[in-house]
């Protein structure tokens, strides 16, 4: 099976010393964020987790936890955009997380990388065109180190709205545009440009609209075919395989306005000071009324040979 970190929120970034101990253990227990005394148990186990996947706008507290990670295959999504504090209060300067794209591409292999440049925001500041120029300009930093570059436009969720209030949505002929922008400049970097759960007409603009956590990402970087479960339910314009995600909403220290995972700042603030690093949980501990079952895991990597590998 996949195990994924970074859909709620982001561990590497904040809670590294807490993963690295389940690593060690070989275990981790999740919450279910809607029926809370529900906990569900992983193994940690390289003979069932096929993969770990990855969601960070900070990955640089993971490094020194990389011997951990190699028996496990890992892909890594690392979201660098150009925004300043007014947006993204406590993320590192683009400087900094590219230095550190650049040591785990080093470590895992580009077909292990991922680039996030989302969300795209547009208003009087971030012009198409300063995003065409900023967007070049990391591209150029990160040529040779992914093959992947990730685009989404912001999506005004509730929680957005409520925390980023003048964001707005972005007319579809200005996403077409931008879109094709972006295309060209990745084509000059060796990089396909993929949007994240955006209307397919993209595609029109020369975008790979196939999804970015797709089973064939995971087969590409694993080196086998998977024979995965049923996909559970999704928003249809995400092509995406959902697989089982071991954060916590409202737990990320980041604070971007525009984030889908965190209700409100004193919420996660509440949440971050519940964290125990020696706890099988990421934030809080078991309590005596908590249900606990095992998760049913095994492994997806299908060893038979199909015709589609000898083409």
């Amino acid at each position: 099976m996949i195990i994924q970190t970074g859909q709620r929120t982001d561990i590497p970034a904040f809670y590294s010393d807490w993963f690295a101990n389940r690593l060690r253990e070989g275990y981790v227990l999740v919450r279910n964020p809607y029926n809370p005394k529900s906990v569900t148990k992983y193994l940690l186990d390289p003979s069932v987790v096929d993969m770990i996947g990855f969601c960070s706008k900070n990955p640089e507290p993971m490094l020194k936890y990389m011997d951990l990670l190699k028996p496990y295959h890992q892909y890594w999504f690392l979201t660098i955009t150009p925004y300043g504090k007014e947006i993204e209060p406590n993320v590192p300067p683009a400087e900094s997380v590219i230095n550190t794209f650049r040591k785990i591409s080093g470590i895992v292999g580009k077909k292990s990388m991922g680039w996030r440049y989302d969300p795209i925001i547009i208003n009087d500041f971030w012009t198409v065109e300063r995003h065409t120029a900023a967007f070049e300009a990391m591209a150029s930093a990160l040529a040779g180190f992914t093959h992947t570059a990730v685009i989404s436009f912001i999506d005004l969720y509730e929680k957005v709205k409520r925390n980023y209030p003048e964001a707005r949505i972005i007319p579809l002929s200005t996403q077409l545009s931008l879109t094709k922008a972006l295309v060209q400049i990745g084509r000059k970097y060796d990089m396909v440009i993929k949007p994240c759960g955006e209307d397919r007409i993209l595609e029109t603009a020369g975008a790979d609209c196939s999804g970015c956590m797709t089973v064939r990402t995971f087969e590409t970087v694993i080196g086998h075919n998977l024979s995965v479960p049923p996909n559970p339910a999704n928003r249809k314009e995400c092509a995406c395989y959902i697989t089982g995600d071991i954060g916590a909403y409202n737990t990320c220290g980041h604070l971007c306005r525009y984030c889908y995972a965190n209700a409100e700042k004193h919420i996660v603030l509440r949440n971050m000071k519940l964290h125990d690093p020696h706890s099988p949980l990421l934030i809080g501990n078991l309590e005596p009324d908590d249900i606990v079952h095992q998760a049913k895991q095994t492994s997806w990597i299908d060893y038979q040979m199909r015709l589609e590998d000898f083409i």
